[in-house]
């Protein structure tokens, strides 16, 4: 079973920016499509942005020019750049990696991660 560790969730003003990593542990071959997604307070979790294994990307309009995606086939892990943080921001941000298979062959599984708090605030 592959796991994803978030890290770099935190407090930041309203205009700053933090960066957040995922990487997916296990005896990965491939993962299609990694992730964000996000659930604010008294919403549901929401998409944020992904990024395919061959390079296509989706945002929600929300972040579009604000947030960038990235990741590192390689190494399975993803990360979320976000700059020109608001408070509308505030949320759990969660990892997601879809269609993830083994080296011996297994999947393809969905995962996702425990969750980060970001808090957008003065």
């Amino acid at each position: 079973q592959a796991q994803l560790v978030e890290s770099g969730g935190g407090l930041v003003q309203p205009g700053g920016s933090l960066n957040l990593s995922c990487a997916a542990s296990g005896n990965i071959r491939t993962i299609l499509g990694m992730g964000w997604y996000r659930q604010r307070p008294g919403k549901q979790r929401e998409l944020v942005a992904t990024k395919l294994l061959i390079g296509d990307e989706t945002y929600a309009d929300s972040v579009k020019g604000r947030f960038t995606v990235s990741r590192d086939n390689a190494r399975h892990t993803v990360h979320l750049q976000m700059n020109n943080l608001k408070p509308e921001d505030t949320a759990v941000y969660y990892c997601y990696a879809n269609r993830i298979v083994f080296t011996t062959g297994r999947g393809p599984f969905d995962t996702w991660g425990q969750g980060t708090q970001v808090t957008v605030s003065s």
